[in-house]
Formats: structure tokens, C-alpha cells, sequence
């Protein structure tokens, strides 16, 4: 392998990264609202916010399988709005501020302020202020400073939320108990953050009318029981303090687990909320009588494709790149639709070639890791349940369902009938249809 080879096969591995969603603007960027239900972002979410009321604040919900896109299109939602004269707070959560697998309303309302603040500098910071120096007290020993408040600069006295959603997010050990020093007082930390949001709003250039909010990643917190009696963690957050999420003087958007959508809780998030659960489904590259849906598939392909012209504009695809056109299509096939599996075979496939093109072999090698990760995801008791699933193309509305929901076992996907009605249909993610357990299950189903 020459030294141009192996850095062209570094470069290309690079622009699969399946984990950095596309700003916006980004040329490598695929528009694929006609094979994903006519889903359109800046029509479906802001819409609502342009169209909303003076002193009328939307708070509305995005749901997806993680990895579908979600991130990239609330991306160019925040674009959009800005576009349009709105100063956008845009954050992703899971970064700095929230353990995915241990939140509470708490860690989400500790996170938005951190974030007001460290956006909007030219607002006035004192409600905020003067709310950490009553607190001060109860939060001082929690690893955040031993020294009085009053002996803080203004910026070490702001730059306490941070500390605290760090430690929320970093430290299991202090995270119970910040959460217990501040739980009692969310209410008069709302009623400070709105009193800047205010202040915010007033400071703002006047280019910016109104204000915004996009909590990311909201959906990858791990749902689980809280009690016998069934409410989840999930319901503790969204619905029991929906009144609070809904509060802030701003038009708010929170990204929620698909699992949510699809539970008995569904009807109470379109109540409590401004619409009901946006959903961002999977890109549709089969239809659903099994048959390859040839606009989804060409979809697939130009995400590949943009990613490689970016790195080689001279290089072809279905010659100088993959052996074959059916090694490409064997691979947006096996995704199924899901855009972060795809560019995960991709890197993989990419890590398996010392020389281009990329080999059927290559591509097999690289189906097969993505495979057995799904073969490790699915419980015994499940294999049956998602035969049941690949057969019907339905899920019932269960908690197996809702988790193999999550665990993006199960796929959501959309298309308008010829009378104009939108159809959602499910099936398994195709890499599960290859393994035996699997197999075994359709088997004794149809025996």
C-alpha cells in the first residue's frame, strides 16, 4: 500500500464518521424528505414557531431511532429560524450536561441555564446570580467551591451551573445529591431564568424577534420502570413535569424517545405539548411487501456517494470505489435506511480494503461485526416477538415493543397512500433477518 492510498483510505474513513451530524449547508447533506414520509423539519417544527402568537411560545417534541438524523435536520432547524430573525439556543445534552442512562427533570432544567447564560452574554445575569447565592450554601460542598459566593468574580459566580450540570452529568456520586439540594426550589429557578429570558429578549439585536431553544438528545435517555405500577422514568420527565418543561418564556423544542411515542403515554404528550411528537422515520429502501423501493435506495446512495466526492470528486462509485454495484447496494440494503449503520458498515468495509475498490468480501466482513451487534442486543424472549413483527409489519403497544423500539431492533417507516393518508408500517432491522436465532423463530412461525 503506497503512502497516497493509505492516506485517501484515512480520509475516507474519516468522512464516514457516524457519530457528527452535518451542519447546515454542508454539501454532503441529502435531502430525503420523499422516501421518509414527506417528513420536512423546517415546515413540520418551524412552521409552528412562525406562526405562533405574540407572547404565544410553542414546546414541541422530536422523536426518531437514534442515529437516524435527527441531530443534522435540528441543525438546519436552528438555520432556518435564525434565517428568519430568531435567536436560536441550540444544545446537545448528552455532551456536557446529562448521563443518558441516569436523568431527571432536574439535570435538563440545570442544563437549559447553563446554556441561556453561556449564549446570551449581554443579558443581565443577576436573577441568576442572586438564585446561586441562596443556594450557595446547600451547593457549596458539592465539589463546586469552598470559598463564600460574595468573594467570586461575576463570571466564577455564573460559571457555577456549569459545575453543577459537569458534576450532574460526570459524577454519580454528588449527582442524587445535587439533585435533592435543587429539586425543591425548581420553581424559583424557572421564575429566575424566565426574569433573564426577559432581560434576554430586550438585549437582543433587533435583527432577532423572538427566542429559541433546541434541547438535543434528549432521546437517548434509557427508559426503565420507576415503580410496580408501570410509570417509567420517561413519564416522570415529559408528562409528570411537562408543566415545567413547558414554562420557560421561549419557544422550546426537546427531542423524546421514539419509545415514548409509541406508548399509552402517546395521547398525553399531544396533549401536554403545543402539536403532537414530531417523528423522523427511517429512510424507506424496501417497500413494505419486501421489494427494494428504488428511490430510498438511490437516497442511500448519493449519502455515500457526497461523502466520497468530498474526499475524490474523480473517483466512481459503482467502479474505482466498490467492486460491484451489487457490493453498494448489498450494503444501503442492510442498513435499512438507518443513516448512522450505514456510515458504521461503511467505515468498517473501508477498514477491511488495503486497496480500492472495496470488495464484496470487504462489505460482507463489515455486515457481519454491525450483525453480531445486533445478535448481543436482542433477548432470548425477543426473538419471537420480532418475528411476529417481521411477518405483520406492526407492533403492538407494549414494553418489548417500545424497547426493541429503542434499541432500533424494530424500524420505523412512512409513505402517503394513494388517497393521500400517511401509513406507518415496522419491520425488523434487516441485519437481525441473518441471524439463526432469528431464523429459528420465522421457522416454527410458519411451520
Amino acid at each position: 500500500m503506497t503512502q497516497n492510498t493509505e492516506q485517501l483510505l484515512t480520509d475516507l474513513t474519516d468522512a464516514f464518521n457516524p457519530f457528527y451530524p452535518l451542519p447546515a449547508g454542508d454539501p454532503q447533506y441529502v435531502d430525503c424528505q420523499e422516501v421518509r414520509g414527506d417528513d420536512n423539519i423546517t415546515l413540520d417544527l418551524g412552521r409552528n414557531i412562525q406562526r405562533s402568537k405574540q407572547m404565544t411560545y410553542q414546546y414541541q417534541l422530536y422523536a426518531g431511532h437514534r442515529g437516524a438524523g435527527k441531530s443534522t435536520e435540528l441543525l438546519r432547524l436552528e438555520d432556518h429560524l435564525k434565517k428568519q430573525g430568531y435567536f436560536v439556543v441550540y444544545f446537545a445534552a448528552d455532551e456536557q450536561d446529562i448521563n443518558p442512562e441516569d436523568t431527571e427533570y432536574t439535570d435538563i432544567l440545570l442544563a437549559c441555564t447553563r446554556h441561556f447564560l453561556e449564549a446570551i452574554k449581554d443579558a443581565d445575569p443577576k436573577p441568576l446570580r442572586d438564585w446561586m447565592e441562596s443556594r450557595w450554601n446547600d451547593l457549596k460542598d458539592l465539589a463546586l467551591s469552598e470559598v463564600s459566593f460574595e468573594t467570586l468574580n461575576l463570571e466564577m459566580q455564573i460559571s457555577q451551573f456549569a459545575k453543577l450540570t459537569a458534576n450532574v452529568r460526570n459524577e454519580p456520586s454528588l449527582r442524587q445529591k445535587i439533585r435533592e439540594k435543587v429539586n425543591p426550589y425548581t420553581l424559583t429557578l424557572i421564575d429566575a431564568l424566565n426574569e433573564f429570558i426577559v432581560n434576554a429578549k430586550n438585549k437582543l439585536p433587533s435583527k432577532y424577534s423572538k427566542l429559541v431553544v433546541i434541547a438535543d438528545n434528549l432521546d437517548r435517555i434509557v427508559p426503565f420502570s420507576k415503580d410496580p405500577g408501570g410509570r417509567s422514568n420517561l413519564d416522570e420527565i415529559f408528562l409528570d413535569r411537562s408543566e415545567q418543561l413547558k414554562a420557560l418564556k421561549c419557544h422550546v423544542v426537546y427531542t423524546v424517545p421514539i419509545s415514548m411515542v409509541h406508548s399509552n403515554r402517546a395521547a398525553d404528550l399531544s396533549n401536554n405539548y403545543s402539536n403532537p411528537p414530531q417523528v423522523l422515520p427511517m429512510i424507506m429502501v424496501r417497500k413494505p411487501d419486501g421489494e427494494v423501493h428504488p428511490p430510498g435506495l438511490a437516497k442511500m446512495k448519493e449519502l455515500i456517494e457526497k461523502r466520497v466526492k468530498q474526499v475524490d470528486p474523480h473517483l466512481s462509485l459503482e467502479t474505482d470505489f466498490f467492486d460491484a454495484a451489487e457490493t453498494l447496494e448489498g450494503l444501503c440494503l442492510m442498513s435499512g435506511g438507518h443513516v448512522r449503520n450505514l456510515m458504521l458498515m461503511m467505515q468498517e468495509a473501508i477498514k477491511k480494503t488495503d486497496n480500492l475498490p472495496i470488495t464484496a468480501k470487504a462489505a460482507k466482513r463489515a455486515i457481519t461485526n454491525l450483525r453480531d451487534v445486533y445478535r448481543k442486543t436482542a433477548g432470548q424472549n425477543e426473538w419471537s416477538i420480532l418475528a411476529k413483527v417481521s411477518l405483520s409489519r406492526r407492533i403492538l403497544n407494549d414494553e418489548q415493543h417500545r424497547n426493541l423500539l429503542f434499541s432500533r431492533c424494530i424500524l420505523e417507516y412512512r409513505y402517503y397512500d394513494d388517497e393521500g393518508e400517511m401509513q406507518p408500517w415496522y419491520d425488523v432491522h434487516p441485519l437481525i433477518k441473518g441471524i439463526p436465532q432469528f431464523k429459528e423463530a420465522i421457522a416454527l412461525m410458519q411451520s
